[in-house]
Formats: C-alpha cells, sequence, structure tokens
C-alpha cells in the first residue's frame, strides 16, 4: 500500500491509500478520484515527504483516530435518520427525485458509474468512506 497527498483543482489538499503507483494512475485516469472536500476529479499528486512504514508506524496518530471518530459519528447519524435500501441506491434516489417515491433520506451502495449517472441527473449524492465497526 502507498500513501498520496492529493491535490484537487481548488487547492484541497488530502491523502489518499492505494495498492500501488499503477492503481492510483489507472483510478485516475478513469477518473474515479476526487476530492472528499469538493468533488472535483481533477486531481494530481502533490509534493510529499516521503515515508517508510514500520512496526512503530502502525500506531495512528491523533489527527486519524479524531477522522475515524467523526467518520464513525457520521456513520451513526446515517444509520439512525435514513433508510438502508442497500443496492437499489440508484434506483431509489431517482424515484425520489422524479416525485415516485416519498422525499426521504436513504444510504446504500451504488457503482461510480451510477453515482456519475445520478449526478448528470441533477441528483444530489455524497459518497462517505463508510468504516466498518471495530469488534472490541
Amino acid at each position: 500500500m502507498i500513501r498520496f497527498t492529493l491535490r484537487c483543482d481548488h487547492d484541497h489538499r488530502f491523502d489518499s491509500w492505494f495498492r500501488d503507483n499503477r492503481a492510483y494512475e489507472e483510478l485516475a485516469a478513469a477518473g474515479q478520484v476526487t476530492c472528499p472536500a469538493c468533488g472535483s476529479g481533477k486531481v494530481e499528486k502533490a509534493p510529499m515527504a516521503p515515508h517508510v512504514a514500520s512496526q512503530a508506524a502502525a500506531v495512528p496518530d491523533e489527527g486519524a483516530v479524531a477522522m475515524r471518530r467523526l467518520l464513525m459519528r457520521l456513520r451513526h447519524e446515517i444509520e439512525a435518520s435514513c433508510e438502508n435500501v442497500g443496492d437499489r441506491f440508484a434506483e431509489e434516489a431517482r424515484r425520489i427525485h422524479y416525485g415516485e417515491s416519498p422525499e426521504r433520506g436513504i444510504y446504500g451502495e451504488a457503482t461510480a458509474e451510477q453515482a456519475r449517472e445520478l449526478e448528470e441527473e441533477d441528483i444530489a449524492v455524497a459518497r462517505v468512506p463508510w468504516l466498518q465497526r471495530r469488534e472490541s
């Protein structure tokens, strides 16, 4: 795994992990690397200091821990206030948008292509990193 610092055309900077450099290049060329702040697909690698992984690096830093807490809280809020429609997300989002189904918050799964098609139809969607709960 490799972590790159990325920058979008709006100068938002963020880190993302990839299997290797080739995986990043393939995903970027397919338009599947997007800025989490603004959704821009115009993303490039930003200058960054090299990082060598070690056993000590396995301990997450405070920023990573805080981000995980925020993402877990977001997951909890979404699950508490929205309906899980699973892999029918794109279909149900369209039905709500076109008034064929009651308006409500939903969440589920959609491919990158389905999300892109929804956005082209001016149907608001957001991609949220869905962290798995830790067993403790």
